[in-house]
């Protein structure tokens, strides 16, 4: 594919850790696998410690411009939600984000943005490039984005008050209480930004998802059948091109080496590794049942710790990495108790080299998408302990549909569950005859995953499916000036 050194593709990608992350990957996977001039745009970030850290380490592979930072403190508030805030964040970029596309030495023959950044599709009408949506999640989520606003015509009355599962054609149906955090309050600013992306995805001239086509062939066969979803998407093209995640590093990380040395010492598949993400925190209450329930499963652990919030879970979305590091806050004595069989970490800790570590055998995860990702690319079960965003969702795939996971008994978001819960799940991960099933599915979809991304597989094929679809756009486009 060697004329597909002359495409080069703009990647717009919205703030947050969770959206950085996949986007940075796309990038690097254009780059080494089909030989893409990538130039990657961000918002500064004066925030999050995390998100300028990550970007200052992807300069090293890629290009990334940093676009300057807008001020919308004049159009939200402190009460406005994650995803408005990040909704007028992206609409109040399009001036700079247009200005620095035109004055690139090298224009770009292709525009992606991700899920957030839909509204600036109609630039790569302006310049004249074909134009894509990379959403960075499953096929499920993608179903239920791009079927709710025919959901919102037809749905009277709150989501969560339905008496039925929410259906959509051709997947499986969404329960009320799993639906992302948007529809949860059909009055709020947050549901009107989100239906509008939701019909401005198929704007696109394509949609790249992180998934891949073995691990969900049902919902993506529904994408391509005009009486399912096709029908509803007026049928754009759908990409899975996944798993997309961050690697382990080939060398010692130069930072923790001291658990990296504690976990060299423990045995095979014996650690339980808590984090909750990079933006989900606990209530006090929460966080010392999570305390207790650990000491009592008598499982070795690794514990990332965000302070307590008394604020919404998402409260460190926008602050990830930042804070002072005291643990003055967990259950007196803990630190002391558990010294020989755990280490806390306060604030960050670098994941995927964690998950990467053969002393680790279970993931008690918040169920972001990358974290889920990380967790099957390098076979490690989970607890499904979803906080936030669409991630009530991916609970319920990895646990009734992929069998790769365990969840509490009643949702976290609902009430604090106990310390015995807790203990009992990471037991049943870690030590128990049903954990170890679960161990072996989650190490076949690694395998699956892997097979997918080499040269052959579904997922290279889709992308350089999508590098073909630009080529020829192109050419349709030039041929019409």
């Amino acid at each position: 594919m060697s004329s597909n050194s002359k495409l080069h593709a703009a990647i717009l990608s919205s703030p947050g850790m969770g959206h950085l992350i996949p986007v940075l990957e796309l990038g690097k996977r254009l780059i080494a696998d089909l030989d893409v001039a990538v130039t990657i745009f961000t918002m500064s970030s004066s925030t999050s410690q995390a998100e300028s850290q990550a970007i200052k380490a992807a300069t090293t592979k890629l290009r990334v411009v940093e676009l300057p930072p807008v001020d919308i403190s004049g159009l939200v508030d402190t009460h406005t939600a994650v995803v408005t805030c990040l909704a007028v964040m992206m609409r109040e970029i399009r001036p700079a984000f247009l200005s620095a596309l035109r004055h690139m030495a090298f224009p770009p023959t292709m525009l992606i943005v991700d899920l957030f950044g839909t509204e600036s599709l109609p630039i790569g009408d302006e310049l004249g490039i074909p134009k894509f949506v990379y959403v960075a999640s499953n096929a499920w989520f993608l179903s239920l984005t791009t079927y709710c606003p025919t959901l919102d015509k037809e749905v009277e009355g709150e989501y969560v008050e339905q008496i039925e599962p929410l259906k959509i054609p051709g997947c499986r149906p969404v329960r009320q209480e799993d639906v992302v955090d948007p529809m949860l309050d059909r009055t709020n600013e947050q549901y009107f930004e989100y239906i509008r992306i939701c019909a401005e995805i198929t704007l696109g001239d394509g949609i790249l998802v992180n998934t891949w086509e073995e691990l969900q062939p049902s919902t993506l066969a529904a994408f391509r059948d005009e009486k399912l979803l096709g029908g509803v998407t007026k049928m754009v093209p759908v990409y899975p091109i996944g798993p997309l995640t961050r690697k382990v590093q080939s060398s010692r990380p130069i930072v923790n080496r001291d658990l990296f040395d504690w976990l060299d010492k423990q045995p095979s598949e014996s650690v339980i590794f808590v984090c909750l993400g990079s933006g989900g925190t606990l209530s006090y209450e929460q966080m010392t049942e999570m305390a207790w329930g650990l000491e009592l499963s008598q499982q070795r652990f690794i514990w990332v710790v965000l302070p307590p919030t008394t604020k919404s879970a998402d409260a460190a979305f926008f602050t990830s990495g930042n804070g002072d590091g005291d643990l003055s806050y967990l259950p007196e004595g803990f630190l002391t108790r558990t010294r020989d069989v755990g280490m806390v970490v306060p604030l960050w800790a670098p994941q995927v080299d964690i998950l990467g570590h053969p002393s680790v055998g279970g993931f008690f995860s918040h169920c972001g998408w990358n974290s889920t990702l990380e967790s099957v690319t390098n076979g490690v079960p989970m607890i499904a302990w979803p906080l936030y965003a669409e991630q009530r969702m991916n609970a319920t795939l990895l646990t009734e549909e992929l069998g790769v996971a365990v969840r509490s008994e009643v949702p976290p978001w609902k009430k604090v569950v106990g310390r015995e819960e807790i203990q009992r799940m990471v037991r049943k991960i870690m030590v128990e005859k049903d954990g170890f099933k679960i161990r072996d599915r989650v190490k076949e979809l690694k395998l699956g995953g892997e097979k997918a991304l080499r040269e052959g597989g579904s997922s290279y094929s889709a992308l350089s499916q999508v590098l073909s679809k630009a080529m020829q756009d192109i050419k349709k486009i030039r041929a019409c000036k």
